[in-house]
């Protein structure tokens, strides 16, 4: 397993076409939200991802403060559904929010699915909001307080 973190122009095309099938696959196809999948932040992000031989296991990728939020943030968390199910969620995350603390001061926001509120608040996160609904899903804010 290898953990890799990239900008957008130092990727391969196939691995960043690996990368955006997979988001597409998990966050419009299986989730059923329609929505612009690959935007503009993509281009000043840092993806940081799990990689298995030629698989893409997990993936997130960090803004920086002011693209977002006010706060660095992190966003488009995944795992590959054949890897689920054994830590590489906690793994990429505790990766993401490495790469927050290392590279800005402040503290880190996340607009989390509210279903995986337990998951964000034992890697340190508080919750910040009440639920609303975002492409139809319902969804909190939550603070890493750095």
């Amino acid at each position: 397993m290898e953990l890799l973190t990239r900008s957008l122009e130092t990727f391969e095309s196939l691995e960043l076409h690996k990368i955006f099938k997979l988001r597409i696959d998990v966050f419009v196809v299986e989730q059923e939200c329609p929505y612009e999948e690959i935007d503009n932040k993509d281009i000043n992000a840092m993806h940081i991802y799990l990689k298995n031989k030629n698989d893409i296991v997990a993936y997130l990728r960090v803004l920086s403060p002011g693209m977002s939020y006010e706060e660095a943030s992190i966003g488009r968390v995944l795992v590959n559904k054949k890897y689920r199910g054994k830590g590489y969620g906690r793994q990429i995350m505790k990766a993401g929010i490495d790469y927050c603390k290392s590279h800005y001061s402040g503290n880190i926001k996340i607009s989390a699915q509210a279903y995986l509120e337990e998951f964000y608040k034992s890697l340190g996160f508080e919750k910040a909001s009440d639920i609303y609904l975002e492409d139809n899903i319902p969804h909190i804010d939550m603070i890493y307080y750095n």
